[in-house]
């Protein structure tokens, strides 16, 4: 496949990730404008990613057509800049969430285009672990999939984890929840490392979402997942099996129980000079994931914005969906279910 060309439409935090895949990977991506209206950020673009940074759609169309647009505004922009981009004819790639609630969600729905192409990019399933245990789900050793726990991050994230990891599709689970106050000595956030020791009020949300016999549960504390003092854990559990974090369990026959770990593979350890990059995971004597950007050294996340990234240049040629828009705005309506009850439980 030719090389990916996209337009960046966004300056924040998140809009940075792509940046710096489209560094470490120049012949798969190539990033042909960046719209942003922040002059400090542009300067700052230009210098650091040698990017074209221009202020509207039409100057970033002016030079080239891009493969499809990704736009990484503020969740309150989302609705209006992805309008804008899906009317002109442009694919989207949209950064999570797709609208700031709701009401703007269903908007959003009402006003897209006829075949608008559009897709979003949640990026969880798609990190490296994440996929390991999708692919071991797969070889059927775990038996029928019936429970699954996601400790590991917030909303819409955890639920569409706790989908892909039950194989369930989009029917409104039946939802029980509760929200209490947690406190905790505050740590790393985007700003970065604590400055002072200061004991912060954290929310921790429990729910259990039930889809029709198969359960999933939601336990997550605000911030979590850059706590250094919270651990996550993934727990999905089969008739013959399941998978803890990193362990695997299952039943080879109904008395002979096997273990294994989820191991990443890793170089640039110890006397290992490779360079410092992943490999892939194995597990089970299999490898469950390769990393196909080898040598880019991306960080788990940053590989998933990747892979979200060659997804998207599939689809626009026809290729499979792999977040929808519908999936998305399911995950959404969940989210703000669990989080309705769990103030009112």
């Amino acid at each position: 496949m030719s090389k990916t060309k996209f337009v960046l439409h966004g300056s924040g935090w998140r809009s940075e990730f792509f940046l710096r895949v489209a560094k470490a990977l120049p012949n798969k991506f190539e990033i042909t404008a960046v719209v942003t209206t922040n002059e400090e950020k542009a300067q700052r673009f230009a210098n650091e990613f040698d990017v074209n940074c221009c202020k509207t759609m039409e100057e970033a169309l002016a030079s080239d057509v891009p493969n499809f647009v990704v736009v990484s505004v503020n969740a309150s922009a989302n609705v209006d800049v992805s309008l804008k981009w899906l009317n002109a004819g442009i694919p989207v790639l949209l950064e999570t969430p797709p609208a700031p609630n709701l009401e703007e969600l269903e908007h959003f729905r009402k006003a897209m285009p006829q075949g608008a192409k559009i897709q979003i990019a949640e990026q969880y399933p798609f990190q490296p672990m994440h996929m390991a245990r999708l692919a071991f789900l797969q070889t059927g050793k775990l038996g029928e999939i019936q429970h699954t726990q996601v400790s590991y991050t917030h909303g819409f994230h955890a639920v569409a984890l706790i989908r892909k990891f039950l194989g369930v599709g989009l029917v409104m689970p039946k939802i029980t929840a509760t929200t209490f106050p947690v406190s905790v000595v505050g740590g790393y956030t985007r700003e970065g490392e604590p400055q002072e020791e200061v004991i912060v009020q954290k929310k921790q949300t429990i729910a259990v979402l039930d889809f029709d016999g198969k359960t999933g549960l939601l336990n997550f504390e605000t911030d979590q997942h850059r706590s250094w003092v919270r651990s996550p854990i993934i727990q999905i559990k089969g008739t013959s099996g399941e998978i803890f974090n990193h362990k695997i369990k299952y039943l080879k026959d109904y008395k002979t129980p096997m273990e294994s770990d989820l191991v990443r593979k890793d170089l640039g350890m110890e006397d290992n000079f490779e360079g410092y990059d992943l490999k892939g995971i194995l597990g089970d004597g299999l490898w469950l994931y390769r990393n196909p950007y080898q040598g880019s050294r991306l960080v788990d996340d940053e590989i998933a914005v990747a892979t979200l990234l060659d997804a998207m240049a599939e689809y626009v040629q026809g290729g499979q969906s792999f977040y929808s828009f519908e999936e998305a705005a399911f995950d959404m309506t969940v989210a703000e279910e669990v989080f309705c009850k769990g103030e009112l439980a």
